[in-house]
């Protein structure tokens, strides 16, 4: 199969999967796929990592590695690979962008390729799971970063392709980041492991990690209400 062929059957799978007659879908997809409807997710993670670590030091070193799987994820997608690959959204290819099923015509930026947001979210799904070992944790992590990859499909901009290379680059950095965090805690910082019922074997109260899972599972419960009023405005 030639590159031409990929690109082909990739366009034919985005059509085949996006958008519905659904309103509800809409709102619900509109929603999930807005950052600040994270924000509590967010604080929830920062509250479990300043609850579970000691010193300011070791807090830092955490909130800096989040930064970098951000800065190393999708900084240099928007940066450098999107406006170097200058590959069309979905809704902005000349070929296809009037089939495309758009939500309230948003439309996206030119460039597609890859998404930021596949790429943003699993980073961080991955660093936090080899930095906390918690297999709800992750679980519930992974299936977060995929909403957000089916938000991008079903809104119509990016193609599989884009959300496929996405999650790649975006475990690469996350694994990358924990490395980093590893050589550098190993090296500065004294560890210990944890064998207890309450812990994680990195030292996480499980407590502390039900608290995040609440918080997605709340923060997915306020975007299906938000898509049940998006079906009466």
């Amino acid at each position: 199969m030639d590159l031409n062929a990929i690109i082909e059957f990739d366009k034919q799978l985005l059509l085949a999967v996006n958008g519905s007659d659904s309103l509800f879908l809409d709102g619900l997809a509109k929603t999930l796929t807005t950052a600040a409807t994270w924000i509590p997710l967010y604080i929830s993670l920062f509250y479990m990592v300043v609850k579970n670590n000691d010193t300011v030091q070791k807090i830092t070193i955490i909130v800096l590695c989040a930064g970098l799987c951000v800065l190393f994820a999708g900084g240099i997608d928007d940066m450098v690979v999107k406006p170097m690959v200058a590959r069309w959204r979905p809704t902005h290819d000349p070929e296809i962008g009037m089939l495309v099923d758009v939500v309230n015509g948003y439309r996206g930026g030119k460039y597609g390729f890859f998404s930021a947001h596949a790429c943003n979210t699993f980073s961080i799904a991955v660093f936090f799971s080899l930095l906390v070992r918690s297999r709800l944790l992750t679980c519930f992590l992974f299936g977060w970063s995929f909403i957000n990859c089916w938000t991008r499909l079903y809104l119509g901009v990016h193609y599989p392709g884009d959300i496929l290379v996405g999650l790649l680059w975006g475990l690469t950095v996350g694994v990358s980041i924990w490395f980093l965090y590893k050589k550098i805690t190993d090296r500065w910082i004294s560890s210990r492991n944890y064998v207890s019922e309450q812990y994680t074997s990195t030292g996480y109260m499980l407590y502390d990690i039900d608290v995040v899972v609440s918080v997605l599972v709340l923060t997915i419960a306020y975007a299906i209400l938000s898509a049940c009023f998006f079906l009466y405005v």
